[in-house]
């Protein structure tokens, strides 16, 4: 059975942690090539990067608080839909992913099953 994974990927405020423009572009190169071999094995559902806009609501009241949440300078920089047969295969693909090369980590966590969507589509 194949189960579906949203992989959140936190990293470093690139703003605060300025990469060279030699790392960025290599480091770029490793994102499409991982990114290009997943999609074609099937496991890639979809996936963004996320920019810095956006908005916080801690309640139905109170203003919003622009921009992304940010604990110290970490953000979640984007995510990505998986499709594995388990946590530990999932696991295994993105023990390969270049997040790891610019200080970033993952987090994979499994989505319910279709009987417990919120929205039926």
């Amino acid at each position: 059975m194949i189960t579906d994974f949203l992989v959140l990927f936190r990293e470093p405020d690139g703003r605060s942690q300025p990469h060279s423009p030699a790392f960025t572009e290599r480091h770029q190169q490793h994102w499409r090539d991982w990114l290009t071999k997943y999609n074609q094995s099937g496991n890639l559902v979809g996936g963004q990067s996320l920019t810095l806009q956006g908005a916080i609501l801690r309640n139905g009241q109170d203003p919003a608080q622009l921009g992304p949440h940010q604990i110290d300078k970490e953000i979640v920089g984007g995510y990505l839909l998986l499709k594995a047969a388990t946590l530990d295969e999932a696991i295994s693909i993105i023990r390969t992913c270049p997040i790891f090369e610019a200080d970033g980590y993952a987090e994979i966590r499994e989505i319910m099953g279709a009987s417990t969507k919120l929205i039926n589509t």
